[in-house]
């Protein structure tokens, strides 16, 4: 049976391509999406990708990826420096949960070094890029792969 990931995007990360290209480049979502596609099915996974800008609703992917993934990965985005609630729902989910982060956050401005999220996480990754969805997603079929 193969692997289910769950891909969950937080706020703002659908204008990517068009927000603050030289911070986050101009890749957008949908080429983000194509690549991680074409891993999982390099890989023999299948692929949940999702993204909503409303806290409420990232809760609610989370919880719902207890029923329909093996592995959480999470750009929470802005939400990584505040959300109790994605905290408490990253918590919960049991599989492997990596946080990923287009940018190095540790070398950014103070509001955005310090990822609360992080605590609830298997492992994070930062500043890779829109590579870091691909090797996020490596990461946590490794992760499986080890628990079998």
């Amino acid at each position: 049976m193969p692997y289910r990931l769950s891909i969950i995007n937080g706020p703002n990360l659908n204008m990517l391509g068009t927000r603050e290209p030289a911070i986050y480049g101009r890749t957008t979502l949908a080429e983000i999406e194509q690549a991680c596609r074409k891993r999982a099915e390099e890989r023999g996974a299948t692929l949940l990708f999702r993204q909503s800008n409303g806290e409420g609703a990232l809760v609610d992917l989370i919880q719902a990826a207890r029923e329909e993934a093996d592995a959480v990965i999470i750009n929470p985005a802005g939400y990584s420096f505040h959300s109790v609630p994605i905290l408490d729902a990253m918590k919960i989910f049991e599989g492997p949960v990596i946080e990923l982060h287009l940018t190095n956050i540790h070398a950014r401005d103070e509001l955005h070094r310090h990822s609360i999220t992080s605590t609830a996480a298997t492992a994070v990754i930062c500043g890779l890029g829109p590579y870091g969805y691909l090797a996020a997603m490596d990461a946590a079929l490794h992760l499986l792969e080890q628990k079998r």
